[in-house]
């Protein structure tokens, strides 16, 4: 009797057990598939660091130019020079908040006051007049242009620091460090600048798009010469 009862007893714990390891087995086979899921999330969280939309980080579309922005010593004080004479030329008085006398409808409010995302709506609300915006002039063109090499979003204040670092995107791409390190010349270096920014002029006085779209040099080529050698004495 007692044989029999041990009997009974002893099957149904036997299943007991052998449904307890088969789930932990099952557990740890759970667990082991799991992992590669998990390290392939910590991959793939990774490789976003080199997409198109990974922020500022090196590799990604949107990193920063390499190009010196104004500073306030040495040769960043030079630059800063220059990009006065500049807006001598291009903006006047009116400095960051300039916007092209011919536009017939005019920023909603001050330049430097709007971001770059609302800047391109009202570019794109009044077609077929001039947009030129900021201290240095910015075309529409050049503005997307040299604002996506700075990795400037929508987002980002048209603010008078900003024009400077987009402004000192077109100065490298005119040859200031050539010109700086001696390979360029100062009259060369003024040609490129000139090609640039139509405010500047070529030295028989004229601008380098005269007549285009109503552009004009507004300084004479002396005093052109003239601010580029007090900035650079030995250039």
């Amino acid at each position: 009797m007692a044989n029999r009862l041990y009997g009974a007893l002893f099957l149904p714990l036997t299943l007991i057990f052998l449904i307890a390891g088969l789930a932990k087995a099952d557990v740890a086979l759970l667990v082991t598939r799991a992992a590669p899921l998990i390290e392939g999330g910590l991959g793939a969280t990774t490789a976003i660091n080199g997409s198109l939309f990974a922020g500022t980080q090196d590799g990604s579309f949107f990193a920063p130019y390499p190009v010196r922005a104004p500073a306030q010593t040495g040769a960043g004080q030079s630059t800063a020079r220059l990009l006065t004479l500049i807006s001598r030329a291009e903006a006047g008085q009116a400095g960051y908040d300039a916007v092209q006398h011919g536009a017939r409808i005019s920023t909603p409010r001050p330049p430097t006051q709007m971001t770059l995302g609302e800047i391109f709506a009202w570019i794109t609300a009044t077609p077929g007049q001039p947009h030129a915006i900021g201290r240095y002039q910015f075309i529409p063109d050049t503005l997307r242009r040299v604002a996506r090499i700075r990795g400037y979003g929508p987002e980002v204040r048209f603010t008078a620091e900003v024009q400077d670092s987009l402004a000192a995107v077109l100065l490298d791409e005119a040859g200031l460090q050539a010109f700086e390190g001696g390979a360029l010349g100062r009259r060369d270096f003024m040609h490129n600048l000139a090609r640039i920014w139509a405010g500047l002029p070529l030295p028989n006085g004229r601008s380098y798009y005269q007549g285009y779209a109503g552009n004009r040099a507004t300084m004479s080529w002396a005093e052109f010469s003239g601010g580029m050698e007090a900035i650079w004495p030995t250039g």
